[in-house]
This record gives structure tokens, sequence and C-alpha cells, in this order.
């Protein structure tokens, strides 16, 4: 039987609408246009209207179609600066990185329509007899979790892609304290839940149902309650002095960076403001902090007197730098993209032959960008990206030892995988005791001044929640930021100027509920949960 609502909807408008919707989805990421604040309220609301719609679909193709619109809409607009890396500074034509960009949407938007099947297997579709209270709130809960399981599955699968994770919306508000406890799919499964209660609410409104929808709106409003309990629980403790970090953004524009006749003036301008004195004696910086790929060359093709000069700066602040560089060993035909640290004792032939005793490699490499996939060389040959096909480093390697602090790096988008920076905050039998500090170093001047900066930002808010460790951003054009154990900004640079932050960071020891257990729970919790409302459904059907 055909719903008659559905029925009178022109098909534009059945096309165009969920379009609409991803699109109005992928604002809640990042501010601009929007506020910061009401970023968690819009991503739930919008993500309820979009519900509203799945509820009246009647069959299969059109849950299908809903899915795959939605999403559609939500990674075209969402992932719009991609077109920028391959059209402005990669060299493919624009109709090339236009289609790039939206074969990526495409695919991903799979994930969606992999959503909107199971919640239909799951409860969207109308019931046609009594629900009791308990029954709205399984089916609610039957959306979050399928929602939450396609949402890990992007972000596993085929190394993952979980930017735009709709966890991400909620760095801010009343559901961020939650993160400690449940991480980003946590996150994504109680903001799904509050979207689902308040689709429930809309679609019931005027029945009997009404009633049992609005205790699913209840228990989602009670855990925004929850959150704010939460955020005045500690989950961590201070671990050794306070330091003083010196935090540089170069904003070297792309075009130059790795250019051989001007890409030694962007080193230069790291340099300059690498030596920059202190505002005050008290503020002499403890760990200069510099973004990814500050060298834009490998180590051996600089002059032992060139990296003497980096020497000479720790030296004269008595204070190690930190900085990202392309290592290489040709014997073994190894190529890393790096971070390394710099002390006033360390010896310019130890950096030429990437001899450095404190040293990262980079784990999680970005496709087409660091390595290639199989079947992919022909984009990859059309594009003009310098220093491809790296090595891996392992997921676990050894802290930083930074004054009494020890200081995790991870490089450019490695923070998006909030599994993989929990090992770095674990003790180890191999590599040592966790880390008290976590360091992100970027280089998104690919993406020019574009909501990807903004969207990063909030990735690191999430990742420095859910482990209560500080976060500190070193990026060649932003955002370079101080961010808090508990997800607050700090301080933070303008981005696309040149500046130089000091800030103090204070260490944190201990583990949250989150960094012991991970994502398993929030898995097998979205799992009981979908299987339980499927299995009702089916019953309710079969009768």
């Amino acid at each position: 039987m055909t719903d008659p609502r559905q029925a009178t909807v022109p098909a534009w408008q059945a096309w165009l609408v969920p379009i609409v919707l991803g699109c109005l989805h992928a604002l809640t990421f990042a501010p601009y246009p929007l506020p910061l604040w009401a970023l968690p309220f819009v991503q739930i609301f919008v993500l309820a209207a979009w519900l509203v719609r799945l509820t009246h679909v009647q069959t299969r193709r059109h849950a299908l179609r809903e899915g795959f619109l939605f999403g559609l809409g939500n990674f075209t607009l969402g992932l719009y600066w991609l077109f920028i890396s391959m059209h402005v500074y990669g060299g493919l034509a624009w109709p090339l990185a236009a289609a790039g960009v939206f074969v990526l949407a495409a695919f991903l938007a799979l994930f969606p329509l992999l959503a909107a099947l199971l919640a239909y297997y799951a409860g969207t579709r109308p019931i046609n007899q009594p629900l009791r209270w308990w029954h709205q709130v399984l089916l609610a809960a039957g959306w979050a979790s399928a929602w939450t399981l396609t949402e890990w599955l992007r972000g596993t699968l085929l190394t993952g892609f979980p930017w735009l994770n709709a966890g991400y919306a909620h760095a801010e508000g009343v559901l961020a304290p939650w993160a400690p406890l449940v991480g980003a799919y946590g996150l994504a499964w109680l903001a799904s839940y509050a979207a689902a209660a308040i689709a429930l609410l809309t679609r019931h409104k005027d029945t009997s149902q009404a009633g049992g929808a609005a205790v699913a709106v209840a228990l989602a409003i009670m855990s925004g309650l929850g959150g704010i309990v939460l955020s005045h629980q500690e989950w961590t403790q201070p671990t050794g002095d306070p330091m003083i970090a010196r935090l540089i953004q170069g904003a070297v524009p792309q075009s130059i960076k790795f250019d051989p006749d001007h890409m030694m003036q962007g080193v230069q301008r790291y340099q300059e403001l690498a030596s920059l004195e202190p505002k005050t004696p008290e503020s002499r910086p403890d760990l200069i902090v510099l973004p990814e790929t500050v060298i834009p060359v490998f180590q051996d093709l600089l002059s032992s007197e060139a990296w003497q000069e980096w020497i000479d700066i720790a030296r004269h602040h008595d204070a190690p730098i930190l900085m990202g560089a392309p290592l290489r060993d040709p014997e073994a035909q190894r190529y890393t993209n790096s971070a390394i640290v710099i002390s006033p004792d360390t010896s310019s032939d130890a950096l030429r032959s990437a001899q450095i005793e404190q040293r990262y490699d980079k784990h999680h490499l970005v496709p087409f960008g660091e390595f290639v996939p199989p079947g992919f060389r022909w984009f990859v040959d059309a594009l003009n990206i310098p220093l491809g096909d790296f090595s891996r480093g392992q997921v676990r390697q050894p802290a930083f030892q930074i004054q009494n602090q020890r200081v995790a790096p991870d490089i450019c988008y490695e923070d998006v995988f909030g599994e993989e920076i929990l090992q770095q905050v674990r003790d180890s039998d191999a590599h040592g005791p966790g880390a008290s500090i976590l360091i992100n170093i970027s280089n998104l001047a690919w993406f020019g001044d574009t909501w990807a900066l903004r969207q990063h930002l909030q990735i690191a808010r999430i990742r420095a929640l859910e482990t209560s460790r500080p976060m500190l951003r070193a990026t060649n054009t932003g955002m370079t930021a101080a961010i808090d154990a508990d997800g607050t900004v700090r301080a933070m640079l303008d981005p696309a100027e040149p500046g130089v932050l000091d800030v103090e960071v204070q260490g944190q020891q201990g583990l949250t509920p989150y960094a012991q257990w991970g994502n398993p729970p929030v898995l097998a919790w979205s799992v009981l949960w979908w299987l339980w409302a499927a299995s009702f459904v089916f019953r309710r059907r079969k009768h």
C-alpha cells in the first residue's frame, strides 16, 4: 500500500530534496557559514528531516535512492576542497577534477545508502499495528545503530575515510563530553538516535503513537543532560611540569613550496619565524613545532651547512625542534614522510644520513598522494604531486621525550583515525609509556583556505576529548592551534597568515574509558540494537 503523502510528491522533488538535505548536513562539520555553537543542533535536525522522509518510503528501491542522494549531497559539498588540490595544485583539467570529486562522493554515498537499507529493514517503514512506548525507543536505537555501523565501515574499509563522520559535528555542545567514554562513533550513535527520535515524534505527532515517540525524545534529551554532568568529570591527571611550545605557521603558498626555484624561500621563512625572540624571558619555548614537510626535499639533498642552520636555531633557544621532513634510505629503497627532532646537540651528518634518535614515520598514508592504490597509477601520473610512494611506519612508535613530557606526533590526516591515536597514549612493552601530549603536523595548503582546515580542527578537538590529552597543531596554512585536554581551543592563528603561537601546555597521564576499550563496545552495542530492532519489525510484519 502506497503512502498517500509520497504519491503526491513531484518526481523532481523526490530527487532534489534529499540532495539538498545532504548539502545542509555538510555545513555542520566546520563553522562558517553556520556559527560554531549551532553545528551540533543543525546536524541532528537535518538528519531528522531526512529520516522523516525515510519513514515514508514503501519500497527498498526508494530507501536506496534516499540514502544515496543524501550521501551524494553531503560528500560532494563537504569535500569540495579536493577539487582545489587536484585542479589548482595537481594540474588536473577541471572537468577531470570535478569528476574525481563526484566519483569519490558517489562511492562514499554508498554508505548512507547502506544505512538507509538497514534502517528500512529495522523499522523506518510504517508499521500498521499499535506500538508500545518502548517500541519507538527500539526503532530509534535500531536506526542509530544502522547509521553508526556504516560510519564505522566507511572509516575502515579500503584504508578508511572517516572524514565527515557525524560525531565530528559534536566537538561542541552537550554531547561532546561523552567522547571520553564512547569516542567519535559513540557520538554518531547518540546524535543519530536523537535525530531518529525527533523523526518519529514528527511522524506520529497526530496519532496515538506520539506518546511513545515523546519517550524516545525524552531519552535523547537525557543523554544531553548526561553530557552536561560528564563535562565536570576529569578522566586523567596532570603529569610533569607545564612547558611552553612554539607553534609555527609559515603560510608558504603551495605553488612555490615544491618549486625548485622558490622552495628555499619557504624554508627561510620558517627559519626566521623559529628564530624569533620570545616576548618575555618566561615565555622562552621548551619545544618548537613546525609543520609537515617543512623541508620539501629528501634529507640527503640538503647540505650539512643547511642542516647546521636548524641546529643553530635549536641551540639559540636551547630547545628541540620538531619538524616534518621526507626521509629516504637509498640502499633499502625506503622513503618515509616523517617527523624528526633536532636537538641542540644533534649533528648535521646524522640529519643528512637520517640517523636521527627521535623520529616518527607516518603510518596511515593518503591514497593517491602518498601511495598509489592498485589500478590507479594512470590517475596519479596525471597529477603533479611530489613525494609519493612512501613506506609505512608502525602504528605504535616510541613517543618523543621532550623535557619531562612524552610527545606523540601524527602527520596530516592520521588524526582522523581515532583508534590509531589511542595506540599512542597506551603503554607499550615494546615502545614504552604512552604519550602525555599529542601533536599534529600538517600541510593543508593543498586545499586553500577552505572548510578542509576548519573540519580538520574539529576532528582534532574530538581526538583531544577521546584521549583527554592536549593536542598541539602546527600547520603550513591553518589551522595552527593549541587544544586543551577537554577539547577547548585555547589559542589559534588566523589561517593563511604567517605567525608564531607560544602557548603553555600541560601533559596528562591516565586513560579515559574510550582509550582503554576503543570502538568494540560501541560496535557491539550497535549490532545488538540493530538485530533486536530488525527481529522485532520482522515479527510485527509477519503477523
